[in-house]
């Protein structure tokens, strides 16, 4: 279906003159056929046109208006108009996508997308699903997937404003790696929504085996408890957790070399040091530590009230990595902590992955391994500008160094801004659903793999559910459709109870 023609403009400003009886969206998806292929082009704006001055069109608007003139305009198809501004998205020959290098012939037809122009959207060795390809608001029936293995190892940003779909779409990417054996998910959760304690969740997968799920408290049957030990904290692992001072991070070194394991146990009891410290900055680090990891110190003994426990969870940690090593989900239920607690928790497993895949990598073993993915809500708290200011964390190493050894971040944030350039370069995936603010905007558009840069306004448009998908391992920035993940999951066909288990019926 002829949709418009071509009538001037360049390389990044193609013009069209929409069809009189049909109507063009920002987003559309077009088609301008070639005698060599195809030109995929997208409409990023739309303006109106008219052969009319303006001085006479606002005459004319005022007569209809003022004095209920009735004009009829001869001709009136042909003499008031729609133009649509396009760029060209990619080239398309025998079945290959290449970047565009030329521009549709002048007065070309452009025409309506087809399934049978996206032929050349193939699926994946390790596929990953994220949706259906979508034109304007309108969805085309063509899945759309990117090579999991390598998406995720070099990480994905998940950038939206509050309500556009953010945890739907986590759901759903979930749910679709969960019977792969490429990868391995650790999932920081920190609203208790992706299991499905009380609802449709990853518990009701045909393969829930593979769903590891840590809550420290009302524990599903199945469940795993979650206790982590104070001996496998060390003091690195505060980084990017709390902000101590130079001499209260050299005081805490200087604990765990004397004491090793039991160096959290020495600075609560105060035991001596080899090098003197001030008593403030004794009293400071030991007054932080307790409040963090929720313990209390009376009649010269320790006890534990939280989640870090004195005899409990030795293993906690490890048996989280060797289910991630086994391309299972781990779900890590974060929801009753402070935002410092989850980051220490997750500093504390990513710290022991990282190390493992190092020691995978020099040994030769890396290969055959799963990719390890760690899901992180509220990404700046650990990879903001302010933070990294301080000092770097297990998290920024990760994503600056994370995919030379398969482990990789999904960032989700509202605020991607507040993430350095260097970092958000290094997320070879976005998907961007829709965001508001105009600075938000710009520094996803200044760090995208594709060049979005008359897509502004497209971004600001985006729907619940609806999204750009900008990677180096895509043909092209991929507007698609996120399904509801209630709906996503039935047409899975898989059979599907709540389990209301845990909630009392009084």
């Amino acid at each position: 279906m002829i949709k418009g023609q071509v009538i001037s403009g360049g390389f990044s400003k193609i013009l069209v003159r929409q069809k009189s009886e049909q109507s063009l969206e920002l987003g559309e998806l077009l088609v301008a056929d070639m005698p060599d292929g195809k030109i995929l082009l997208q409409v990023y704006d739309l303006i109106y046109g008219s052969q009319l001055s303006q001085q006479n069109l606002e005459l004319i608007s005022g007569m209809k208006l003022e004095e209920n003139t009735d004009l009829d305009f001869m001709d009136a198809s042909l003499r008031n108009y729609k133009l649509a501004l396009l760029k060209n998205l990619t080239t398309i020959k025998s079945n290959d996508a290449s970047v565009c290098k030329a521009l549709p012939n002048f007065f070309s037809d452009v025409r309506e997308l087809t399934k049978e122009d996206l032929s050349f959207l193939t699926k994946p060795g390790d596929p990953i699903f994220i949706g259906k390809l979508r034109s304007g608001s309108k969805v085309i029936d063509v899945p759309a997937y990117l090579d999991g293995s390598k998406v995720l190892s070099h990480h994905v940003l998940i950038p939206a404003t509050t309500g556009r779909g953010k945890s739907n779409l986590v759901s759903c990417v979930l749910w679709d790696t969960l019977d792969k054996d490429y990868c391995g998910m650790l999932v920081l959760d920190p609203h208790d929504e992706y299991y499905g304690r009380t609802g449709v969740g990853l518990k009701d997968h045909s393969s829930k085996d593979k769903v590891v799920y840590y809550t420290p408290k009302n524990v599903p049957p199945g469940c795993m408890t979650l206790k982590i030990n104070l001996e496998v904290i060390r003091p690195m692992h505060f980084n990017g957790v709390v902000d101590f001072s130079d001499p209260q991070r050299q005081a805490l070194s200087a604990y765990y070399k004397k004491y090793g394991k039991s160096w959290i146990e020495a600075v609560i009891l105060e035991k001596p040091l080899d090098v003197q410290f001030n008593e403030g900055t004794i009293a400071v680090i030991r007054r932080r530590i307790l409040s963090l990891l929720d313990l209390e110190f009376s009649n010269n003994q320790l006890f534990s009230n939280g989640v870090f426990d004195l005899q409990a969870g030795t293993s906690t940690v490890s048996d989280i990595c060797s289910e991630l090593e086994k391309s299972k989900t781990v779900i890590v239920d974060t929801s009753n902590f402070s935002g410092a607690v989850e980051i220490l928790i997750g500093g504390l497993i990513v710290t022991e992955v990282f190390r493992k895949y190092k020691g995978y990598k020099v040994s030769g073993e890396l290969s055959g391994k799963p990719v390890i993915s760690v899901v992180l809500e509220e990404a700046p708290r650990v990879l903001g500008k302010e933070v990294l200011e301080k000092g770097s964390n297990i998290f920024s190493t990760i994503a600056r160094e994370g995919r030379k050894f398969k482990v990789g971040l999904i960032a989700i944030t509202q605020l991607p801004s507040l993430i350095p350039r260097q970092i958000l370069a290094n997320m070879n995936t976005k998907i961007i659903l829709g965001i508001e603010m105009a600075a938000e905007r710009q520094a996803i558009i200044d760090s995208a793999s594709q060049d979005l840069s008359e897509d502004s306004r497209n971004i600001a448009s985006l729907d619940k559910g609806e999204a750009i998908v900008t990677s180096n391992f895509a043909k092209f920035a991929m507007p698609i459709k996120i399904p509801l993940f209630d709906d996503f999951v039935k047409k899975e066909g898989k059979s599907v109870k709540k389990d209301f288990s845990g909630i009392s019926s009084e």
